[in-house]
């Protein structure tokens, strides 16, 4: 972290002179990625404008039902907050709640142009990247957590409440460190006119040599929002198949494609958008890109990429929660107590529901069904 804030501050005193990020930002920008010649980009507008706004509705509702459901479960069970897990899924809940409260923001953009000023463009870039990073964070030691309580089964068991005590704290610093890598969107971002009179909400960057602060940025988000979960994720659930290999147990085969699944949604839906942030890192040093035509896809590509890895929000109740088994009775339980089920369903329900290899009493994992 502290080289983070040196490196931040060595930003801050390098460079004065702002040029706008035409590369990146809402994509409606009418200019090329090296000069200011005009480039009509309104082929990008109306793309967004139909695509954008249904899209990001359906995430947020389906994101808001299920992000809302674990909270729901979670401040209805007092004595849910168990283990690790319970509180990453809890914070995770609630951070991909926040993410989805930008997202109409961002449907109202690309409908008529950013019409609220810089003060909320700032506001809801940094509230989305806090929330994007704690999110991967979070998925991170998820990860983790249930690398410790299946591979090292004893030592989890022997040391429950002091792991229990130390995913608060953890919680805490990934939140905090959220918030010191979403530094550049306070910095940066701003509401920019272009010449045709349409406003938009993007990154400004400093003026420097080959572009350092904009490559910077756009490294530390390809590098902690995705190559360091992504490689942390491989290697503990490697570890985690290999054991489960090991397992006398005919339903280990059901745990190992929960694993599959999780890895394999992980990098289908963020992949494609990190792949593009690093062709706009590699125009930021060595400008490729210079005709208008293949700028405009450019941009098109981008926004379809980035609607694929805010999916990721809406899906992670249902790979991370809703699978275990404890989730599902629990929410039958809270079915039935508000008149959503009836008794006859809810006991045929807890009838059909079998515990796995990887549930216990004391874990949520997700890699119970």
């Amino acid at each position: 972290m502290n080289n983070l804030t040196g490196s931040l501050v060595t930003l801050l005193t390098t460079a004065v002179i702002p040029t706008e990020d035409y590369g990146s930002g809402s994509g409606t920008e009418d200019y090329d990625f090296i000069t200011d010649t005009p480039c009509d980009k309104s082929s990008v507008r109306t793309f967004r404008k139909y695509y954008e706004p249904p899209l990001y509705w359906l995430i947020v509702i389906l994101g808001s039902v299920g992000n809302l459901l674990v909270i729901w479960i979670y401040t209805n069970f007092k004595n849910r907050l168990r283990t690790m897990t319970d509180v990453y899924l809890l914070n995770l809940a609630l951070a991909d709640l926040l993410f989805l409260c930008t997202l109409p923001f961002w449907a109202a953009d690309a409908m008529k142009g950013w019409t609220f000023g810089t003060a909320m463009c700032k506001g809801m870039s940094a509230l989305y990247k806090i929330n994007f990073f704690s999110s991967m964070f979070l998925l991170t030691c998820i990860s983790v957590d249930r690398y410790v309580v299946i591979v090292q089964t004893t030592k989890a068991q022997n040391s429950k409440d002091l792991r229990l005590a130390w995913s608060k704290v953890i919680c805490g610093f990934v939140w905090l460190l959220a918030i010191v890598l979403s530094i550049p969107e306070f910095l940066f971002s701003r509401d920019k006119k272009d010449f045709q009179g349409n406003h938009f909400c993007t990154m400004v960057y400093w003026n420097n040599e080959h572009n350092r602060t904009k490559i910077l940025v756009l490294a530390l988000q390809i590098c902690m929002g995705f190559c360091i979960p992504l490689l942390v994720m491989i290697y503990c659930y490697s570890i985690i198949i290999r054991t489960l290999m090991k397992a006398r147990n005919f339903e280990k085969h059901k745990a190992l494609r929960v694993i599959l699944v999780v890895v394999a949604v992980f990098i289908l839906s963020q992949l494609p958008y990190n792949s593009m942030l690093v062709v706009e890192a590699t125009q930021a040093a060595n400008t490729t890109i210079t005709d208008c035509d293949q700028a405009q896809d450019y941009d098109i590509v981008t926004q379809i990429m980035k609607s694929i890895a805010y999916m990721h929000s809406c899906l992670n109740p249902f790979l991370y929660a809703f699978i275990g088994v404890r989730f599902r009775k629990d929410l039958i339980k809270l079915f039935y107590k508000f008149g959503c089920m009836s008794r006859s369903k809810s006991s045929k329900t807890y009838g059909h529901s079998r515990s796995s290899v990887m549930s216990d009493a004391d874990s949520t994992m997700a890699l119970s069904l």
